[in-house]
């Protein structure tokens, strides 16, 4: 048992459930709290649900100033919280993204050591313009020089820091959370009778050519898309009025309810991942988990995860189409990456052994014992 405070600043708080960062919080405070740390998460108001019942009420939430827009948000609640950290000190920060890159030397200068999660290769990101990739560059070389010690979520993503950044650290994966049981299917939909796609609508998560696809799909197969922009846009506008004027094409937006989405991800035919920046995704874990058949975007990221439990291809809508409707008509190839996709799951991608790898690199931090993989 520990007596130690950490403070976990960089996602929108505790307890929310807009992304990988927060899901991945969601366990490892309390994961820590039972451990006998004293757990504080930096929290942004409008995304927080302090009634959720699911809530240990042994992590404390705090709430900070921010500025809340697609290219401050991060920069301007990071701050607050480091200098809320600073007067408040903590033995050890656990830091979600190198946007906070900026603010590392307020915690430095209190002699607390910094743990890092980098996130993905943010610069990389087609949604962001030339000034925004320069900032997360920057934010990311800051991170690399004044962390105390980094997280890197999948192999690829260790090998581009050490390449870049001349820095190592640990591979710490995200988790996944198998239902405990076969949830019902979403009503209007059948088992294994529809195409599903989970993501944001930016476009390296390939959404143009999968709503391109869908057009074709969705006049024989039933086609789910769950996501949106957050900030409105062409392609919500498009995926919007697909919906209206096609009964087989249906657009849920952000999806709060964990239980809705693991029945979606449960029941699917095809689930098709498009992600293509970044390292180990959480909403890929969570579908493997779920079951879900997969036909994923060709990557170095999607190969490490999915090893052969997957349908690789090409970011074209033709093949998009092609993979999704050969998948919806092969029930034999459904169960056999179902099952497989769940056993590796099951071996390398669970909420255990990612609480336990940030437990013991927080514990190692604070000893001073911190050993880089």
């Amino acid at each position: 048992m520990t007596n130690r405070t950490v403070a976990i600043i960089g996602t929108r708080g505790y307890p929310s459930y807009y992304s990988g960062f927060e899901t991945a919080v969601r366990h490892i405070a309390p994961y820590l709290a039972d451990r006998g740390w004293a757990v504080r998460v930096y929290s942004r108001p409008d995304f927080v649900h302090l009634d959720d019942l699911e809530r240990d009420s042994r992590v404390r939430t705090v709430f900070t100033w921010g500025r809340e827009s697609k290219s401050l948000s991060t920069l301007s609640y990071g701050m607050t919280a480091c200098f809320d950290i600073f007067r408040h000190p903590v033995d050890v920060a656990l830091v979600m993204n190198v946007a906070n890159g900026y603010w590392l030397p307020i915690l430095r200068r209190r002699g607390i050591p910094i743990l890092t999660n980098v996130d993905g290769i943010e610069w990389d990101r087609a949604k962001w313009g030339r000034l925004a990739k320069r900032v997360f560059y920057t934010g990311a070389k800051l991170s690399a020089h004044f962390s105390t010690g980094l997280v890197f979520d999948a192999a690829a993503i260790a090998n581009r820091w050490r390449r870049e950044f001349k820095r190592d650290g640990v591979i710490i994966p995200y988790g996944g959370e198998p239902p405990v049981e076969e949830l019902p299917v979403e009503p209007g939909l059948t088992h294994r009778g529809y195409a599903l796609f989970v993501a944001r609508f930016v476009p390296e998560n390939t959404v143009f050519e999968f709503l391109m696809a869908a057009e074709v799909l969705c006049q024989q197969y039933d086609v789910v898309m769950v996501g949106s922009s957050g900030y409105g846009g062409e392609i919500d506008a498009k995926v919007a009025d697909l919906a209206k004027t096609n009964s087989r094409f249906h657009w849920f937006g952000h999806i709060s309810d964990d239980r809705r989405l693991d029945s979606l991800w449960q029941h699917a035919g095809a689930y098709f991942h498009g992600h293509s920046v970044g390292g180990t995704n959480p909403s890929l874990v969570q579908a493997m988990a779920c079951g879900a058949p997969i036909v994923a975007r060709d990557t170095v990221f999607t190969r490490e995860v999915l090893d052969d439990c997957a349908i690789f291809i090409p970011p074209q809508i033709e093949a998009i189409r092609s993979a999704i409707a050969q998948l919806l008509t092969d029930s034999d190839r459904q169960k056999s990456l179902s099952d497989r996709a769940q056993a590796r799951a099951r071996t390398h991608y669970t909420w255990e052994q990612v609480n336990e790898g940030y437990a013991s690199a927080l514990r190692d931090l604070v000893s001073g014992s911190f050993v880089k993989s």
